[in-house]
């Protein structure tokens, strides 16, 4: 597999610890999205949204890429079910959906880096402004995600058993996969973190994984 993406993208971030749990390889393509290679014609020719991640499958043909980070790792989930990233049960897929949803949809479609460059040009706003905008709608979605994990671990006490040691249960998730890289890109910006403990104790034990690890930012080919 060939999976075009950009260092900094919290979404190639979440493809790429997928990948890295799941134990398959990949050849890494980059598309530095700040110099805006994503708009070119020969990316564009092969991604009409011109956006990363873009997987494309090995022995598949062209016009079965992959776009969009969670249909991605939804079909890697498929197709390689060891080890899962969802659960067997519909009631904790459907919970591990809404954790990861709350950074894909919640935080992270208010904060790439074509709303951000879109705040600077036309609108306007200076700096700190736009790190205003970043720090409240990344906060605001982590409260939600935090106040999620309060509820599932309230039922586990209830029912006796040990506190979770990822988002929902004891091994990492879709949940985790999306959580990792908004915390991560949080602390590039220099947000600092509060209020979230059980969010950022879940962070913290992923980031022990090589597969998080490896897939950390600092340690792509096009790092700079």
């Amino acid at each position: 597999m060939k999976l075009y993406n950009y260092f900094r993208s919290g979404t190639s971030f979440r493809v790429r610890i997928a990948l890295n749990l799941k134990g398959l390889p990949y050849d890494y393509i980059p598309v530095h999205l700040a110099k805006g290679e994503q708009h070119g014609d020969a990316y564009r020719a092969i991604s009409p949204d011109s956006l990363v991640p873009l997987l494309a499958l090995e022995g598949e043909p062209d016009h079965a890429r992959l776009s969009q980070s969670m249909a991605i790792i939804e079909y890697l989930d498929e197709t390689h079910p060891e080890p899962p990233l969802l659960p067997r049960d519909p009631l904790g897929r459907a919970r591990v959906r809404a954790l990861a949803q709350t950074v894909a949809c919640e935080i992270h479609p208010l904060n790439n880096l074509r709303v951000l460059k879109y705040l600077a040009q036309p609108l306007g706003l200076d700096e700190a402004q736009r790190a205003a905008w970043y720090n409240h709608w990344v906060m605001e979605g982590l409260r939600m995600y935090e106040r999620r994990l309060q509820q599932y671990a309230v039922e586990r006490e209830r029912a006796g058993l040990p506190p979770s040691v990822y988002s929902y249960g004891d091994t990492p998730t879709l949940a985790d996969c999306c959580l990792v890289p908004q915390i991560v890109n949080g602390q590039r910006f220099g947000l600092q973190y509060e209020g979230i403990p059980l969010t950022l104790a879940v962070y913290e034990r992923c980031m022990q994984l090589d597969a998080f690890q490896r897939a950390h930012p600092s340690r792509c080919p096009d790092a700079e």
